[in-house]
């Protein structure tokens, strides 16, 4: 070997050792700095979402929209302050009930890097809240972050401010130590999620070939672990909801006066609504069943893998005994059979006390929470077609009017996908164990709305605990959750990194 042939090995040897260090010691280092950040902030962060939290948000209540525009401003200044390119896009007027209409809140949106050299991540999430009153039964200010043992109560802690601000921690960190993002990243923060996005599928739509043209990978946390184990998620249910309204007389009658000479709209509407359903659960709509797709082995062999403990399930409930006792069949009705659940019935007496009143009108409300393979459509006429046969058997006097006022379409995720993989991965750096592999029984309509119009890949990541109470009183988030959880980000941006570009 002549003295250049050695010169150019030694070359190669040198190269193949800084690889090498570079993908091991001195991404530790950087990982190591960037979680240190995480740990030495971890007092500010929270202090962030307590003043976000104090922010009443709540979608539902029109008095409050002055609040939920605050938030979207909050969320946009944030953003700013980190260094983003922040737009805040306007989708509209919401339609209220008396015909007027009021301003939604605008989208927030923005950029973090645009090399296109790189994956981009679009993080998704919302910072709108359900109704929450200490009244309500909460043992703290609902709107006043309050921490206890290491829990932060407050409404929308973890369903959905906390993740969202995890997200922008993530990037924060980074920029903090001056420490290059490894993949452009991309915000779409709304405001309307609790009570159905309203003006987020056109806003999607229309910028379907501009603000996600260069999207690659579309991350979702507004979800939560199964168990103490980080879970990845990758299906959720759909969502079909309707209104049975029974009219009968042109007032409400007195029950002494008119008792046993009318034929009452509220027995006509239980009468159906028993129809729905059987005592063990089993849906009596004929087609509905029928609809669901086959359990395959791989999924069979997931769900056996993962961490649930029935006897706390029904614990944590505050029940003795459940629909299945195994925990393959709990989960499976859990997340991919349909369900029906009456949710109330408008127009009936429910105030305390007593009120001998015959409800002139009524109207049931329900929802059947639907899987692969079925489809809203479909499901809104079996229904539909059902109950109307179900009420003429009844030859009652009355009127039936069903309408379907939600058509929320289930999501299934491919767990093979090279994202999952990255998600795997980043869950075992942070918490060194491998995650289970869930899905939701709720519905996230935004899932399928993005990949619809998008086609992009799609990842559920959740740091939400698995005893947060979302929608519930005395909602919370750990600091455990929320600060691992940011760590776990962070970690899930270097593996998509590691994705091998098409």
């Amino acid at each position: 070997m002549n003295f250049h042939e050695e010169s150019h090995c030694q070359m190669i040897g040198f190269s193949f050792v800084f690889v090498f260090l570079m993908w091991t010691g001195v991404g530790a280092i950087r990982f190591d700095h960037l979680t240190h950040y995480v740990n030495s902030h971890e007092e500010e962060f929270v202090e962030t979402l307590r003043k976000w939290v104090a922010v009443e948000s709540d979608s539902s209540d029109i008095s409050k929209r002055s609040d939920l525009h605050k938030m979207m401003d909050l969320t946009a200044e944030k953003l700013r302050v980190i260094g983003g390119s922040v737009a805040m896009v306007d989708v509209g007027m919401q339609a209220l009930a008396n015909g007027s209409t009021i301003d939604l809140p605008k989208v927030v949106t923005a950029q973090f890097g645009n090399d296109p050299n790189k994956h981009t991540v679009c993080i998704y999430g919302h910072v709108d809240v359900q109704p929450a009153k200490k009244e309500d039964g909460w043992a703290t200010d609902p709107y006043q972050l309050t921490d206890i043992n290491g829990n932060l109560y407050g409404r929308g802690a973890s369903d959905n401010k906390a993740p969202v601000l995890a997200w922008i921690h993530t990037v924060e960190v980074y920029r903090a130590l001056n420490i290059e993002l490894p993949v452009n990243v991309k915000f779409l923060i709304e405001g309307m999620e609790e009570t159905g996005s309203d003006g987020l599928d056109a806003m999607i739509m229309a910028q379907r070939d501009t603000f996600f043209t260069d999207v690659d990978y579309i991350i979702i946390s507004d979800c939560g672990w199964l168990s103490r184990r980080p879970a990845l998620t990758y299906g959720t249910r759909g969502n079909c909801y309707f209104f049975a309204e029974v009219s009968g007389p042109k007032k409400d009658l007195h029950s002494g006066v008119y008792g046993g000479t009318v034929v009452e709209p509220m027995t006509d509407l239980i009468g159906i609504m028993d129809k729905l359903i059987s005592p063990s659960g089993e849906i009596l709509i004929p087609g509905i069943r029928e609809a669901v797709a086959a359990l395959s082995d791989e999924e069979w062999k997931i769900y056996q893998d993962i961490e649930f403990d029935v006897q706390r399930y029904k614990e944590d409930i505050g029940i003795g005994e459940l629909m299945y006792n195994n925990k393959v069949d709990l989960l499976a009705h859990r997340w991919r059979h349909p369900t029906v659940s009456i949710h109330g019935i408008e127009g009936a007496f429910s105030a305390p006390g007593t009120k001998t009143v015959i409800p002139a009108k009524v109207t049931a409300k329900f929802s059947i929470r639907q899987v692969p393979n079925m489809d809203p459509a479909v499901v809104e006429k079996q229904v539909t077609d059902y109950l109307n046969a179900a009420f003429s058997k009844r030859k009652s006097p009355n009127k039936l009017n069903v309408t379907m006022v939600i058509g929320a379409k289930p999501w299934l995720a491919d767990v093979n996908n090279p994202l999952y993989e990255a998600g795997r991965a980043a869950v075992k750096r942070v918490f060194d164990v491998e995650p289970d592999m869930i899905r939701e029984g709720g519905t996230i309509p935004i899932a399928k709305s993005f990949e619809d119009v998008t086609g992009k890949s799609i990842l559920m990541l959740p740091i939400g605990g698995f005893d947060d109470g979302l929608h519930s009183q005395n909602e919370k988030i750990s600091r455990y959750n929320y600060i691992e959880g940011t760590k776990l980000f962070i970690s899930f941006l270097h593996e998509v990194s590691q994705i091998k570009k098409r």
